[in-house]
């Protein structure tokens, strides 16, 4: 597909000219006479190069330039101008320009300037590409744990990414929704395209409309000039409406137009705008509930919940806890320039038995404040917050009928032993066995967490 350029000067002779000049080359070029013209333009479509005016009728280039580079980072642009300066320059420079040049045009000068600005457009393109390529290799996209329904939201990320599939993210506070919804728009072919957020439940109802719709000037006190809402400054990329369930009805109501018929209208203006998006949802409640309430349309919610994912809270996978816990732990260690080796197995234990309301969140707020607190290198119960000590929840683990002792703790160490990678020393830890004595029961119920060999030189190196 031939690259989009977007000439933007209030010459006529020089738009004529680079519009003959860029077309002949196969380039698709629009031209526009007005920053305000050219805004319109770059909220409808996409373009890969700009061609802009140093001096506008209604705008000065640069401050244009910057309003570009902060809606469409990847786009370049070039400034042309009569009345060149070594200030002028730099400051385009350091404002996201790709290059600068004075009239007249120079015509092999424009189309060398246009070759090498879309070539250098590729290269980032493709760098981006390869650091996504190895962020899925990892097959992780920074969700960290291995419970397998978090095994199972990878899948889902996996297999819904390439798709322009509106996706519902239902999971408590702190569980990670918009990791997730990060995650599908990283996997997405709109990796490239803006990602836009906006907490429905941060916004008081009377300003949700103008963010997300945007107004004419005049639509109503205080609208000075006009503003593009959220939905149209995502342009191709993909918006995320967090707690979408603290939207107002009526504007459910609005929002389901807009995805049905991908127009949106500003407040005060009677045009319709063609908006492309894909849309990610997300809320802490259960959708179903909602319904129920009439808190959430059911005609929305079957228009963006193509696909579903439900996060599942942290005291729903315990499992995760070592590797989460110990994950916060290297990583803040790090932030806080502290030498740390681990959590003690009395401190897991004590997050074990913690109810966790606020997930995963909350477990690196914990481990956050143990890290500050801790004095010595490894993190003990007293570098735990009080509120963990107080804690009346109870861990209780749920036994099936008619095993015996010796099957119970052979299970426990099978699991400790796969959750861990078949690390014998945080085994060790977790389930507070000496080494030699875990050597011995790995044997003992026929485990083969390591060679038959290794554990019987391990143990007895250990025992003497």
């Amino acid at each position: 597909m031939s690259a989009s350029i977007l000439v933007v000067d209030d010459e006529s002779a020089i738009t004529d000219a680079l519009q003959l000049l860029l077309g002949d080359h196969g380039y698709d070029v629009i031209a526009a006479s007005t920053a305000k013209e050219a805004e319109t333009l770059l909220a409808r479509r996409w373009f890969d190069l700009v061609f802009l005016d140093l001096r506008l009728p209604d705008a000065n280039g640069i401050d244009l330039l910057e309003r570009i580079k902060h809606t469409a980072p990847e786009v370049q642009v070039v400034l042309m101008t009569a009345h060149g300066s070594l200030e002028i320059t730099i400051e385009a420079i350091k404002r996201g320009a790709f290059y600068y040049f004075e009239k007249p045009l120079a015509f092999e000068q424009v189309l060398l300037l246009a070759e090498r600005a879309l070539q250098f457009k590729q290269i980032k393109a493709e760098s981006q590409g390869q650091k996504s390529t190895r962020a899925q290799d990892r097959d992780d996209f920074g969700i960290v744990g291995n419970n397998v329904k978090l095994r199972q939201v990878r899948t889902i990320i996996r297999t819904a990414a390439p798709s322009d599939a509106s996706v519902l993210i239902e999971g408590e506070s702190g569980t990670g929704k918009e990791m997730i919804a990060t995650a599908l728009h990283h996997q997405s072919e709109r990796l490239r395209r803006p990602f836009m957020r906006i907490n429905c439940a941060a916004i008081p109802s009377t300003l949700i409309e103008s963010e997300l719709f945007g107004y004419r000037k005049g639509a109503f006190t205080g609208a000075h000039n006009d503003r593009r809402g959220l939905i149209e400054a995502t342009a191709g990329g993909t918006l995320l409406l967090d707690e979408i369930a603290e939207m107002p009805v009526y504007l459910q109501t609005k929002l389901l137009r807009v995805l049905q018929e991908r127009t949106v209208r500003r407040l005060g203006d009677e045009r319709e705008i063609s908006v492309n998006f894909r849309l990610i949802a997300s809320t802490n409640r259960d959708a179903a509930q909602m319904i129920r309430e009439g808190t959430l349309r059911q005609d929305l919610y079957f228009r963006i919940s193509t696909v579903k994912i439900k996060v599942p809270p942290l005291r729903e996978r315990l499992d995760d806890l070592v590797i989460l816990s110990e994950t916060f732990l290297l990583r803040l260690a790090r932030k806080y320039k502290k030498t740390m080796r681990g959590i003690s197995p009395s401190s897991f234990a004590i997050l074990m038995r913690y109810d966790w309301p606020g997930n995963v969140r909350e477990l690196e707020s914990v481990i956050e404040h143990a890290v500050l607190f801790a004095q010595r290198d490894y993190l003990m119960p007293e570098d735990l917050p009080d509120h963990l000590h107080t804690s009346q929840t109870n861990f209780r683990c749920v036994i099936p009928p008619y095993l015996t002792k010796d099957d119970i703790e052979r299970e426990a160490i099978a699991q400790t032993l796969e959750r861990t990678g078949g690390n014998i020393k945080k085994t060790a830890q977790i389930l507070n066995y000496h080494r030699p004595t875990l050597y011995r029961k790995i044997r003992r119920f026929g485990l083969r967490a390591l060679p038959d060999e290794e554990i019987s030189t391990r143990a007895t190196e250990s025992i003497n």
